[in-house]
């Protein structure tokens, strides 16, 4: 099965959300990587940027069911979960699910929730099902979680533990808009609803068949020992407090070999390395001194231009 496939679907990705999402390509290009590799995606930036309205596109492009929940200091798991009623016309206690039982999550805000409300998503993110008084029941695929939150306002919140951090595949910012392209978000929304226009684009089957495409693409000895350098790298600097893991390394080699197979390669090479550490890699170490409170991505891009790259010489 060809590659051709995945940077196939990486076009119509772009090209659908663009439609809505302007000037922010390389975003739903990371987007689509995380969806390939089924992972979670938590989207740190302030409010305001497009960050719902992405979410929405992107689960209706792939035609998925979509569902938003707003995280608060109240909100109960069960209020995630669903809960079994007594239904008095039947007698009989039934199940109604909550709002996670659906394709695409929109966590909004999921710092603001209790931890113990954060934990219920553990489960559905890390094995596709959710258990309710004892009961398991299957979530349909694909699932995929993209969580926001808010780096600025702390105050009234409960910051996300290292190990549920760890359950996203990677943690991306938006930014803000180019001067040329929020111009064009204005006109955009000038106009009638830009979600309307938007057309499912992904076909019966096509998912599962991307989900083994990408592990296709090779990967030579020389860019496994860049990514293992890199990863070493993180669990040897004193100016961190902890490594990668090795959930952290899967994630990493799976990701670099799907950014491979979105640019149209059976073949990795060291800048996809590079590239996606970047985004999977951020979250999944401990920062100190003056490394803490940095943009999203400084301490692992410091870290990158400690190790050399492998030249192509090398890796071809």
């Amino acid at each position: 099965m060809s590659v051709e496939i995945i940077k196939e679907f990486r076009e119509k990705m772009v090209e659908n959300v663009s439609k809505v999402i302007i000037g922010k390509e390389e975003v739903i290009e990371l987007l689509t990587v995380a969806f390939i590799c089924d992972g979670h995606v938590l989207l740190e930036d302030a409010p305001g940027l497009g960050k719902t309205k992405l979410v929405r596109s992107f689960a209706k492009t792939i035609g998925s069911k979509f569902k938003r929940i707003q995280f608060t200091p109240d909100l109960l798991p069960s209020d995630l979960t669903g809960i079994h009623f007594y239904n008095q016309k039947t007698m009989e206690f039934e199940f109604r699910p909550g709002p996670m039982f659906a394709n695409v999550i929109l966590a909004d805000e999921i710092n603001r929730a209790t931890p113990r409300t954060q934990s219920s998503l553990l489960e559905a993110m890390e094995e596709h099902q959710i258990t309710v008084d004892g009961a398991t029941r299957q979530l349909e695929n694909p699932y995929m979680v993209l969580a926001t939150q808010n780096p600025i306002e702390t105050h009234g919140t409960f910051p996300l533990p290292e190990a549920q951090l760890d359950r996203f595949f990677m943690r991306i910012s938006m930014g803000y808009p180019s001067r040329e392209d929020e111009l064009a978000i204005v006109d955009k929304n000038l106009e009638a609803d830009p979600l309307k226009v938007l057309e499912e684009k992904v076909v019966s089957g096509e998912i599962e068949a991307l989900r083994e495409a990408y592990k296709e693409v090779s990967v030579s000895q020389d860019v496994r020992s860049y990514l293992m350098d890199i990863i070493e790298k993180t669990r040897e600097d004193q100016r961190l407090l902890y490594g990668v893991s090795p959930r952290g390394t899967i994630a990493l080699y799976k990701g670099a070999q799907a950014y491979a197979a979105i640019q149209g390669r059976d073949f990795m090479i060291p800048e996809d390395v590079k590239t996606m550490a970047k985004y999977i890699l951020n979250h999944r170490i401990g920062y100190k001194g003056s490394f803490k409170n940095r943009h999203l991505y400084d301490g692992i891009e410091k870290i990158l231009m400690d190790i050399d790259t492998p030249t192509e010489s090398k890796v071809g």
